[in-house]
């Protein structure tokens, strides 16, 4: 029997594939339970339809993206920041503190869970910073953290 994945089912597939299965596992398994409906003709071209707006709409976003990460590999950030002896922060430079500059200083907004710091910035210099703005799109931003 084919049918349609309402949810994602362990070792069968993912929401919205087609399936064959036992006639048994479908209709005591699935279909109470909700997890799939019988595959109808109708069924199907709406389920095709749907996985091309879902493609149109990642395509969409992935361009959006590249566009970012265009602008930001052109771009750099300066954050004024306490400082001690020896260029040694008080405290750290985060990637919100990243994330909150990028906003106030060259109008892009970028959220700062999409900033990759393997560790705080805890001295000053010139960074290169590593953003992932979408699967497969990358970008690199240089943060200058000067003493002010």
């Amino acid at each position: 029997m084919k049918v349609i994945l309402l949810e994602d089912v362990k070792k069968l597939g993912k929401k919205g594939d087609l399936v064959d299965v036992a006639d048994g596992y479908a209709r005591n398994y699935l279909l109470p339970r909700n997890l799939a409906q019988e595959a109808t003709a109708g069924g199907i071209k709406q389920i095709k339809q749907q996985k091309a707006a879902l493609e149109k709409r990642k395509k969409k976003e992935k361009e959006l993206a590249q566009e970012i990460a265009e602008k930001l590999s052109k771009t750099s950030v300066t954050l004024k920041v306490k400082a001690g002896d020896q260029g040694k922060l008080f405290g750290s430079v985060t990637s919100k503190d990243i994330s909150e500059a990028l906003k106030e200083q060259q109008q892009i907004q970028v959220d700062r869970r999409k900033i990759e710091l393997t560790e705080p910035i805890k001295s000053l210099g010139s960074y290169e910073v590593d953003i992932k703005l979408a699967p497969e799109v990358e970008a690199k931003l240089t943060v200058k953290i000067i003493e002010g």
